[in-house]
């Protein structure tokens, strides 16, 4: 099958007339020149285990909620959903959940029920299963975004005579055709090799003896991943220094479509997110995105 010549010349000419995609924005400067949410980008998030990075994920997650309105399907196969309700919830009141008032604690229940939707992960699904189920719930209730996290819990289903790097390939490009198709952000969490973690800094940098960032290639499924992906993230906190364990670092790896407004970091400059007190959310630059307790409802700071 050929492509639709019309179709193409129509995208061209609205680069020429610049009407490029939309690449929604928070609001600041700093964190808008280097990610943007896109619709119907297949994005991945990479990093180390057991330096939040799910936690992280979602905070970004709901900045896009509360600025765009934009609904996510979620599957998260290594987290009880309320516990991932529950830091949502704090996230938006800006204290933990046993200090928020009642009328407050219904509402921002209220916001991420409207918004975040929950697959059971109590069944071992197959990329495929997963799709059959993300289109037929899409059917049902008008999402945006879908995040798997991670990509690897799925039950690989690998043919007689294939290899792994096979089905990664054709998971990915399925996956990405899915995207396309239905004009759905995909998010995917991706864990790194272990051999990753044996990458150390030297003894006499500031992080000595510690893991360093994990790189593109260091994602399990390898190189493929970062083949297939729009715009590709790393995830890292150095969580055994006693002044820099509260920084989560953020590594614009890729951005495809650099057209639309914004780049990739550089390895010696991520964006710094500090965590807040009782890690209830995070700020970029002393700014705190989410506006808390506001009489109306939360909404971005920015």
């Amino acid at each position: 099958m050929l492509i639709n010549f019309d179709e193409h010349s129509k995208k061209l000419n609205d680069f020429r007339q610049g009407k490029v995609p939309e690449a929604l924005k928070l609001g600041n400067k700093e964190f808008d020149s280097h990610f943007r949410f896109v619709h119907g980008n297949m994005n991945f998030l990479l990093g180390h285990n057991n330096v939040g990075k799910t936690h992280f994920t979602f905070y970004l997650m709901l900045l896009y909620s509360l600025k765009h309105k934009i609904r996510w399907l979620v599957f998260s196969s290594e987290n009880e959903p309320y516990s991932l309700i529950k830091k949502l919830v704090e996230y938006i009141e800006g204290k933990p959940i046993n200090k928020i008032e009642e009328k407050d604690y219904d509402k921002s229940l209220k916001f991420v029920f409207d918004h975040f939707k929950f697959i059971d992960c109590n069944k071992n699904y197959t990329y495929k299963q997963l799709l059959a189920l993300a289109k037929s719930i899409k059917d049902a209730w008008n999402y945006h975004a879908l995040l798997i996290d991670p990509i690897n819990s799925l039950r690989k289903n690998i043919k007689m005579g294939s290899n792994a790097y096979e089905h990664s390939y054709e998971q990915l490009t399925d996956i990405r055709i899915f995207c396309k198709e239905n004009n759905l952000t995909t998010w995917i969490c991706c864990h790194a090799v272990t051999e990753a973690l044996r990458k150390k800094h030297t003894p006499n940098h500031e992080f000595g003896g510690q893991p360093i960032p994990p790189s593109i290639g260091d994602a399990e499924g390898g190189a493929v991943n970062a083949n297939r992906a729009d715009d590709f993230l790393i995830i890292h906190r150095y969580i055994y220094s006693p002044n820099s364990w509260m920084y989560t670092r953020l590594y614009v790896a890729k951005v495809k479509m650099q057209e639309l407004g914004y780049k990739p970091t550089s390895y010696e400059s991520p964006l710094m997110f500090k965590s807040i007190l009782n890690n209830v959310g995070f700020e970029l630059g002393g700014i705190n995105f989410v506006t808390y307790r506001s009489k109306k409802q939360s909404r971005l700071k920015i």
